[in-house]
């Protein structure tokens, strides 16, 4: 199954600003969250958003994606410098090595691959910050043979066929002279070394799966997406190499009440009829607190008021956004005959009588489209 357009995905242009495309990702993520959506493509559809926002909003992932769109710029071609295909093995053949660079120490020490953790965090988890325990499976040194997989009491032997060098030498004599063909060592399949009395825990491996308990502080402000990087508690390196990198990803759950862009927050207030053209004093819930936000007399619907400093704090800086309230004025659906008849008398009082005003607007739409 191709690919959809990453833009597409998206709902923006391909000329769309930065903060065009976040805005559409937190929507879309929102709206295809697996912890608040059910349906069962929705998670399929957050992660295709997902990789859609990772791509687009890279500057240099994106200009490769423009350019190329889903077909990979490398493919077909080796694979770049260091690995040279069919090309390889002639380099073996002729010049018994890789052409530069692929000769390698098998004994070096190599450092351990990173882990990524995806966690699930509340909506004010993600604005004020936590701490938490994460239990994360990884693998270790094995503690009884100190990562060196040989049985307590032996060690490993150089390999003998190899000298430790982890690479055979095949000599042929042709029509063309004598050539020296490199090939990872048959006995020891590279790693310089034989164990002949593997450790009981490890199975000769050096290494063990362990759950590992990791202390992790989330900063206050993080959003949808973002990464942790916990230095060094990935898996471990191989021959006394350092161990990689955990990268935890956030995930952050919608709240009921205020929506999220960037540092600021939104929400929506209803207001009666008679809040909206007398004005009143109404209290606002924000982050932390209620504070009392003052509607002026003839506040129309969908006018928003900023509460200054009361949204996220800022990830990268000091300060806090702002929370911006909506409020939307609700027109009643039942009323009692004295509430009509009110109503009926403040209209005719402000000569906005519901007949003459319809009168009125008929009269204006025969004009238009009818003529005198």
């Amino acid at each position: 199954m191709s690919k959809r357009d990453f833009y597409e995905v998206l709902g923006v242009d391909k000329g769309a600003s930065d903060e065009e495309i976040k805005k559409a990702y937190r929507k879309l993520a929102r709206q295809y969250h697996p912890d608040v959506n059910k349906a069962t493509d929705a998670e399929d559809k957050f992660k295709e958003a997902k990789e859609a926002y990772e791509t687009v909003s890279d500057p240099n992932k994106r200009a490769t994606y423009d350019r190329y769109g889903h077909v990979d710029p490398n493919q077909g071609m080796g694979g770049g410098q260091g690995d040279m295909g069919g090309f390889g093995d002639i380099f073996d053949m002729f010049f018994g090595g890789g052409g530069g660079g692929s000769r390698r120490n098998p004994n070096a020490p190599q450092r351990g691959s990173d882990l990524q953790y995806s966690m699930t965090i509340d909506f004010k988890e993600a604005v004020f910050g936590k701490e938490l325990d994460l239990t994360i499976p990884r693998t270790e040194d094995c503690g009884n043979c100190h990562g060196n997989g040989a049985k307590p009491g032996t060690k490993p032997e150089t390999c003998s066929t190899c000298k430790g060098t982890g690479q055979q030498e095949v000599i042929q004599n042709t029509a063309f002279g004598r050539i020296v063909n490199r090939r990872v060592c048959s006995s020891c399949n590279g790693q310089g070394t034989i164990i002949k009395e593997k450790c009981g825990e490890c199975h000769g491996s050096g290494k063990v799966k362990k759950q590992r308990q990791i202390h992790v502080k989330i900063p206050a402000g993080v959003d949808e997406g973002a990464q942790l990087r916990v230095s060094g508690e990935g898996e471990a390196g191989t021959r006394g190499g350092p161990p990689g990198d955990l990268y935890v990803v956030i995930r952050v759950k919608p709240h009921e009440f205020f929506d999220r862009e960037g540092d600021d927050i939104y929400c929506e207030i209803p207001l009666t009829f008679a809040q909206a053209a007398l004005g009143d004093d109404i209290e606002i819930p924000t982050l932390t607190e209620k504070v009392k936000l003052k509607i002026p007399a003839g506040t129309q619907t969908n006018t928003y008021f900023r509460l200054k400093g009361k949204g996220v704090p800022r990830l990268r800086g000091y300060g806090q956004g702002d929370q911006h309230v909506k409020v939307t004025v609700v027109t009643p659906t039942s009323m009692s005959e004295d509430q009509k008849e009110l109503l009926r008398e403040f209209a005719n009082q402000s000569g906005e009588s519901t007949h003459a005003q319809q009168k009125s607007i008929f009269e204006r739409f025969k004009k238009a489209f009818l003529g005198d």
